[in-house]
């Protein structure tokens, strides 16, 4: 667990430029073209009347020429105060219009980085950890929604900027000459921050998804934890990625704090020098007395837009890092590589390795050179060590690894060139330590097929043990079965896994059997619900009950990848070879100490 504090970048991130980005976010931003329209109007107009304001000031002051008129003040009172309404007015309009466009931005952001991380395929979570994918997906889009809202500010202080430009050049334009001398220094300070500010940014928000990961790993497993009193372990992990990232974004807090001080500082500096040209030529009667207001009252607003504009593209790193880290999410290549995406129709299942090569890893090895044919209908056995490729057959006949040489035919057609949702929808799956979904048992029951009814369920759910499992659930199909089925018992969990299975009545079914001890009586029942199964579907059975190996039409006896032997369970014996060494050592000691009325004969059917 103390690979938390590693800020090392995720293998699939990738550079991109800020060309690039902007382009990508533009692409985003498309659809909104027409509240961005509305949004840039609104901001046009509240720009030109915060400029307007000191202008009607300085040209009502030079009009005035010392007459002080009641009716005068009482015009100028009231338009400035009219366009204040009107400027808080608009600014409320434009504010919902950008919070409006920017959550529907990040919305689809969102379900993009979600539905790229739904489709990848289950190595690329062995090799990555899910807390920094999830981190990807909620922190760094509300950073980047954040620096969106930004930029929508800064745009109705460039106009205002523009328009005070203007008529500071036309007031005097040997002053404004001073103004864009000074300009560059200030652009040139500010882009220095620039490289800093993506670096430390970037290693924020990595630091986070450092925190999101060690919080997800130890909530999933904070049973064991307390199983083996972990309790203070687990939080000094915590506290030590926590403390990683508070350090890593004091850093970033202490850049970003660093650029209004010294462009403030520079700001100052230029004012100053400003302010003394300006007042020599106001002290020579070069310019009017309402000129000068309107110099120093513009100076100051021309000031506020162009030092934001400046600190801008130190903060746009931060919007930036963020879209970068979302798009390498999105961007990320699957390597399960479909072909083709062809029409599935109904299969037979008859599965068929054809030199199978497949590693996790380079240097992981697991199938070489594998060879076997399932014919539809018939039920097979993985038996052997661990590490022995059970696990990594029933993996590939889902397409959820990406093999590396030779080919799988489904039906005798490439499984590359399926459509997978729909090759899937096919496929039964019950893995070793079931997963049940926060609700109710009709809930799961019913995941792939929302339109099973009640008395469907019901019916298949009396074909196991007579119906007696669903007394033992509280409130029948409408019992909460917790976060991951934390409510129910193993076996309860795994029958209904198993009647998930059954409703959707697949052409193939994959079984990575669970260990756990259960009861003899429930035992019984999983057989049953096994046996529903197993009757019409071609099945791979990676086998730990000696009933469920017993109860295959063949069995494959699996070391190093490689097949050994093969056979019935009673052939198999008579060899006695590898098989029987597992039957004597394992299978052989699961002994059924209380037997139900008529399991005996049930078990001697098989």
């Amino acid at each position: 667990m103390g690979f938390f504090s590693n800020l090392d970048v995720e293998a699939y991130d990738r550079q991109y430029s800020d060309k690039d980005l902007i382009q990508r976010i533009g692409s985003y931003f498309r659809p909104q073209k027409k509240r961005l329209i509305g949004i840039a109007i609104y901001l046009i107009l509240i720009a030109f009347l915060a400029a307007a304001i000191p202008i009607i000031v300085s040209n009502t002051i030079d009009n005035m020429e010392g007459n002080a008129e009641g009716t005068t003040i009482y015009l100028l009172s009231g338009a400035i105060f009219l366009s204040g309404i009107f400027v808080w007015f608009a600014n409320w309009i434009a504010r919902r219009m950008t919070g409006r466009t920017i959550g529907d931005v990040v919305l689809q952001i969102r379900s993009d980085g979600f539905k790229a991380a739904v489709s990848h395929d289950l190595s690329f979570y062995d090799e990555f950890s899910s807390g920094r994918i999830v981190s990807r997906i909620t922190s760094d889009t509300r950073e980047f929604g954040q620096v969106v809202k930004l930029i929508t500010d800064l745009v109705s202080q460039v106009f205002q900027a523009i328009i005070l430009g203007v008529a500071l050049i036309i007031i005097e334009p040997k002053l404004i000459l001073y103004i864009l001398g000074f300009l560059p220094i200030v652009f040139f300070v500010a882009l220095a921050f620039r490289k800093w500010a993506r670096i430390v940014t970037k290693r924020g928000m990595r630091a986070m998804g450092n925190v999101n990961a060690a919080i997800k790993e130890t909530i999933s497993g904070i049973g064991v934890a307390k199983n083996f009193r972990q309790e203070e372990m687990i939080f000094g992990e915590f506290d030590n990625s926590n403390q990683a990232s508070f350090k890593t974004n004091l850093q970033r807090g202490f850049v970003l704090a660093l650029i209004f001080p010294t462009l403030n500082a520079l700001s100052g500096v230029g004012t100053a020098m400003l302010l003394y040209v300006g007042g020599m030529e106001a002290a020579k009667g070069v310019v009017t007395v309402g000129a000068w207001f309107l110099f120093l009252q513009s100076l100051d607003r021309f000031w506020f837009p162009v030092l934001n504009l400046s600190a801008f593209w130190t903060q746009l790193q931060s919007g930036l890092s963020a879209a970068e880290r979302a798009f390498a999410l999105i961007d990320a290549e699957s390597k399960v590589i479909q072909i083709a995406n062809n029409d599935v129709p109904r299969l037979k299942g008859k599965v068929c390795f054809k030199h199978v090569h497949f590693r996790y890893t380079e240097q992981e090895q697991i199938l070489s050179d594998f060879n076997i044919c399932i014919e539809a209908g018939e039920n097979l056995a993985l038996v052997g060590h661990t590490g022995a490729g059970k696990s990594s057959i029933a993996k590939l006949t889902s397409r959820f690894y990406e093999y590396q040489d030779g080919m799988i035919e489904i039906d005798g057609l490439d499984i590359r060139s399926f459509d997978l949702a729909k090759y899937r929808r096919q496929l039964g799956i019950v893995s070793q330590v079931p997963f049940l979904f926060s609700g109710t048992v009709s809930e799961n029951i019913r995941y792939a097929r929302e339109d099973v009814t009640e008395s469907e369920m019901l019916t298949l759910a009396k074909k196991i043990g007579d119906g007696a499992w669903l007394e033992t659930l509280p409130q029948g199909f409408e019992t909460e079965v917790g976060e991951r089925g934390g409510r129910l018992s193993m076996g309860q969990r795994q029958l209904v896994s198993l009647l998930r299975v059954l409703v959707q009545n697949p052409a193939i079914f994959i079984l990575d059997e669970a260990t756990a001890s259960i009861d003899p009586f429930t035992e019984w029942q999983i057989q049953q619900a096994l046996n529903l199964i197993l009757e019409n579907t071609t099945s791979i059975l990676i086998a730990h009950r000696l009933s469920t190996v017993k109860a295959a039409d063949r069995i494959i006896v699996l070391e190093d990848g490689g097949i050994i032997e093969e056979g019935n369970h009673d052939s198999l014996l008579a060899n006695e070879g590898h098989y029987a060494d597992l039957y004597n050592t394992y299978f052989r000691h699961q002994s059924l100490d209380y037997r139900p009325p008529g399991l005996d004969e049930t078990l001697s059917s098989i």
